[in-house]
């Protein structure tokens, strides 16, 4: 039994219920997400929010340049403190016109977002080539202070090149002035070639 087509304002009607229903949800679609605080409270504050498997991250300036090209196995992201934390970190770091990029690596880091600081732990390594040269900084702490364009640490430190080996604790970068400052009982042996 067919009773909408013999009775065209219930027609109207239920089209104009349908009309109205939809606008409702795509009204309640810009809300923003309701929390369930028993989920919360049962993933705990060490479980993250989100996750990242095999991230990449590419990064050009304004004249169309690589800048950086980062990467890690596993990003988890935690909204609370609007913390990441990442291993095995690597980035490739290109500018300032240098034919080979910084090449930047931990076992593990994290990103304060917030406040712009990238902490990189346990087996920190910057690898930077120099025409022929090739040196490695080497220390178990490191940040990265983008708003300030500063890496530092007061964690011992080692710089290993062809020349030598220049051991130190703590030090401080300035990346676009390209100044190092070693802080601490700094020494250093270094082979002259004949």
């Amino acid at each position: 039994m067919n009773w909408l087509p013999d009775r065209p304002w219930l027609r109207t009607l239920a089209l104009a219920g349908t009309v109205v229903a939809a606008v409702f949800l795509l009204w309640q679609s810009d809300e923003p997400p309701v929390l369930n605080e028993d989920v919360a409270a049962l993933r705990g504050d060490a479980e993250p929010d989100g996750f990242v498997i095999d991230g990449q991250y590419t990064s050009f300036d304004a004249s169309g340049n690589l800048n950086i090209r980062f990467s890690s196995p596993r990003i988890e992201q935690f909204e609370e403190g609007n913390l990441a934390t990442m291993e095995a970190p690597r980035a490739e770091l290109y500018g300032g016109g240098a034919p080979r990029p910084w090449i930047v690596e931990a076992d593990n880091g994290s990103l304060l977002q917030n406040q712009n600081l990238v902490y990189l732990t346990d087996n920190v390594r910057i690898q930077r080539t120099i025409g022929e040269r090739e040196a490695t900084l080497t220390t178990s702490t490191l940040t990265l202070d983008n708003d300030r364009g500063l890496v530092y640490t007061d964690a011992p430190i080692e710089i290993r090149d062809v020349t030598g080996i220049t051991r130190a604790t703590g030090m401080k970068a300035w990346i676009n002035e390209r100044i190092l400052e070693l802080n601490s009982q700094v020494e250093g042996r270094y082979e002259t070639g004949n």
